[in-house]
């Protein structure tokens, strides 16, 4: 959708090197992910750099001598700094944003022991593994995610990030709440699960880029009450796009198009346009059912 749309701004039509970007934009989702991850092995290294340095003082306090390790010994901490699944992925996909930008790792690494939940976590007299876990899960859903040096480095280092974010965190967290102590509970995830997957998206794009003029007709005379010129730009690219799915895509269900676009529609468009959509696509729907253009495959797809 982002693809089409900036094309469209342009008036750049060269679609190879629109889909160049579309391409690398997805590849970029895997770096975040990575990027994301090793946050957690940095901020444990930072700390482990900041006992060290305290106890070395020349008046170091007894607390400095004998510090409070419960944080850099963390089960699921250590684990994802053992892990070679994620340090051979680290070093494939050439992730180095953290030792070339450990301000932003300090920064974070100060907020999470300034929070409350650090405090109420270093101060139990014991802990049990899954409150280790635990620990870990909040704060990087309470502490790391949600914060704005970071969002703003990633926003500043690479802008297609930033829609990219909640479904990389979401999928973080899924992870850190089934690891266990093994390095090897980490599994680094393909980015495509298949090679179908892989082409979709490019697919999508072409086809309905090429077929741009024939798509609009589709919808054209289905807005009555609305004046052709005056749809956001969006909303139109949307529109063309899920016809594009109940036309030329067969494994796609028609409920998952619907449902998939009127939440992009709710996510980036106005706020009408969830519905406007809505009705357009349910009319033609209809209207494609009715006349046996669209013909779907396998089990449950309508």
């Amino acid at each position: 959708m982002q693809t089409i749309y900036a094309m469209y701004q342009s008036g750049n039509d060269q679609l190879e090197k629109q889909e160049k970007f579309l391409q690398a934009s997805i590849e970029n989702s895997l770096d975040l992910y990575l990027l994301m991850l090793s946050s957690l092995v940095e901020i444990r290294k930072k700390e482990i750099e900041y006992l060290e340095i305290a106890r070395k003082k020349h008046l170091a306090t007894p607390e400095e001598l004998n510090p409070n390790r419960r944080f850099i010994d963390n089960p699921i901490l250590v684990a994802l700094d053992e892990s070679n699944a994620l340090s051979i992925a680290l070093e494939k996909r050439k992730i180095t944003n953290w030792q070339a930008n450990d301000d932003t790792i300090l920064f974070i690494l100060q907020d999470i022991k300034q929070s409350e939940l650090y405090q109420k976590y270093m101060s139990k007299p014991s802990v049990t593994f899954q409150e280790e876990r635990f620990f870990v899960v909040d704060m990087f859903s309470e502490l790391i995610a949600p914060n704005v040096k970071l969002y703003s480095y990633l926003e500043d280092y690479k802008l297609t990030w930033v829609d990219d974010i909640p479904v990389v965190n979401t999928h973080i967290v899924k992870q850190l709440k089934k690891m266990t102590a093994a390095p090897e509970s980490l599994a680094v995830p393909a980015l495509f699960k298949d090679e179908e997957d892989r082409d979709f998206a490019v697919a999508l794009y072409r086809k309905t880029v090429l077929n741009d003029k024939e798509l609009t007709k589709e919808f054209m005379d289905k807005t009555p009450n609305w004046d052709f010129e005056r749809i956001a730009e969006l909303d139109v690219i949307i529109l063309k796009m899920a016809i594009c799915e109940f036309l030329k895509f067969p494994s796609i269900p028609l409920k998952v198009t619907i449902n998939e676009y009127l939440e992009l529609a709710k996510e980036y468009s106005t706020p009408k346009s969830s519905i406007f959509i809505n009705g357009i696509l349910d009319n033609l729907v209809k209207e494609f059912q009715n006349t046996n253009r669209i013909k779907k495959v396998g089990r449950g797809l309508m």
